[in-house]
């Protein structure tokens, strides 16, 4: 694999603007409001630079998504995330979410690993 294979990850909240005041002020940082991809989906990203090493990520308010430690969402990139989600099954794990469009930001996969964990897979395609 040409890059790392950590891409992107989520905080899940319940209160935003709680949350986005406290990020705000721990690092120092403004968070930037992402496009919206769904009616009760709200992101707002860390800073961030595609050509710069690390992984980005944002705070995301979703329904059915509780902030509970161990809340931090793990994407693993990806050529076709439909093609990893569709191993997760015969390797022991669970398929939480097929593969879903998320607008201009590509597509993802949601899973849970053999752990119990919930890691998400990502690609453009």
């Amino acid at each position: 694999m040409a890059e790392n294979a950590v891409r992107w990850f989520e905080i899940y909240v319940q209160d935003m603007a709680r949350a986005r005041r406290f990020y705000e002020s721990v690092l120092g940082m403004k968070l930037e409001r992402l496009s919206p991809v769904g009616q009760d989906l709200e992101m707002w990203a860390f800073q961030m630079s595609p050509d710069r090493p690390g992984a980005g990520g944002a705070l995301v308010r979703m329904p059915g998504m509780p902030s509970t430690p161990g809340g931090t969402m793990v994407y693993f990139g990806c050529e076709d995330c439909a093609v990893e989600g569709g191993r997760v099954v015969s390797a022991g794990g669970k398929v939480q979410r097929e593969k879903l469009s998320i607008g201009e930001y590509g597509y993802i996969v949601l899973a849970i690993d053999t752990e119990g964990n919930l890691f998400g897979l990502h690609s453009m395609a």
